[in-house]
């Protein structure tokens, strides 16, 4: 084994030992079903016993096979010398026969070892995207994380999607399929009628969605915010979750669509955290711009019908001046007021940054007791 393989050569002592013991094992084993009564439900039996099912993580298959195959040679010539004479065909033949049942034999150990392996991971996947709706970014959540492979994952964000009628198994398998096919790493978990996937490594997120899509089932799929890392994605799948519950309000809304494009639909389901990106996004900078000019005009165009000239009577000014003003809009806040979805955004985002509390409103601090 030494002369042969540099794999074995490398190996740490205990490991060499335990691969000198299964050696052994397979020798004695081949000697009592020889000189016995042959039964082939004897071949297999503790031959790998002897060893740790912990050694298929340090040897390969193929390096088993590579052991298997360099017993069987030594095995072959030793025992060609000590077999009686006419008996040479004969002990050929058994060593044949034996060696093809450690062969299966070896497969079915690594086979039962991927297929724990593989249980295992997957119950770790879905801890870990549960951990990640939940919001729960702690040490037991990055060990898990990391073993899967996600300790140093960056660009992450979340895809949410309905479960098809497939089956749950079968859209896991295809997810990390296709994602492997991008170039993305992926956690999948099935929660219900939705399937929630965790992309990393992600460079446009509607793209990778796009292409992930036809995993999905019918309706929505919603795609949150990039975030730097896994565990900043909890904010990305809370604006996933509720976006895709909230884009049935949108029927024509483009699949796959990001959460950000749902923030009307998302605000009126209660969603406080969209309440908040339309006011920061829309209002303040409409009020903060031009004295106010381009909320006002907002306003008007909005409560008036959507007409420039209706705007214009109302505001005392010239439609051009309307015009350019619905320009400087788009290029303030990124709504185009001329576009039915963006208008009720805007129209929704103006309610809430009216009734929103002013800072300078805010009740002052009681002074403490005693003061």
């Amino acid at each position: 084994m030494e002369g042969s393989h540099g794999w074995y050569r490398a190996l740490p002592p205990e490991e060499r030992s335990w691969v000198g013991l299964v050696a052994q094992a397979g020798i004695r084993s081949f000697i009592e079903w020889f000189t016995g009564s042959q039964d082939q439900a004897h071949v297999t039996a503790d031959v790998f016993g002897t060893a740790p099912r912990e050694l298929t993580r340090s040897i390969s298959l193929g390096q088993t096979l590579d052991l298997v195959r360099t017993v069987v040679d030594v095995v072959e010539r030793e025992s060609m010398g000590l077999a009686a004479r006419g008996d040479e065909v004969k002990v050929r033949e058994a060593v044949l026969l034996y060696s093809r049942e450690i062969a299966f034999s070896a497969a079915e150990v690594y086979a039962h070892a991927a297929e724990a392996r593989g249980a295992w991971d997957a119950r770790l996947e879905a801890l870990v995207v549960d951990a990640v709706i939940r919001g729960e970014a702690d040490d037991s959540m990055q060990s898990r994380a990391s073993a899967l492979g996600w300790g140093t994952t960056s660009d992450v964000c979340v895809i949410v999607g309905s479960t098809p009628s497939t089956g749950a198994a079968q859209v896991v398998d295809q997810l990390h399929r296709s994602a492997k096919r991008l170039g993305v790493e992926v956690l999948v978990a099935i929660h219900g009628r939705r399937v929630v996937c965790i992309v990393g490594q992600v460079s446009d997120p509607l793209v990778t969605a796009s292409h992930l899509g036809d995993h999905f089932g019918d309706g929505p799929i919603v795609v949150g915010p990039v975030v730097p890392h896994l565990y900043a994605a909890g904010r990305s799948a809370r604006a996933a979750l509720s976006g895709h519950t909230a884009a049935h309000a949108w029927p024509k809304a483009p699949r796959p669509v990001s959460s950000d494009d749902l923030l009307a639909e998302r605000a009126l389901l209660g969603d406080l955290p969209a309440r908040a990106s339309l006011v920061s996004r829309v209002y303040a900078p409409l009020s903060a711009s031009g004295g106010g000019n381009l909320l006002e005009t907002a306003a008007a165009y909005l409560d008036g019908g959507l007409g420039l000239e209706g705007t214009a009577r109302e505001l005392f000014v010239h439609t051009n001046t309307v015009r350019y003003r619905l320009g400087k809009i788009a290029d303030t806040i990124g709504y185009d007021l001329t576009d039915p979805h963006d208008a009720q955004t805007v129209r929704l985002a103006l309610a809430y940054g009216r009734v929103a509390p002013e800072p300078s409103q805010r009740a002052p601090r009681p002074a403490p007791r005693g003061l």
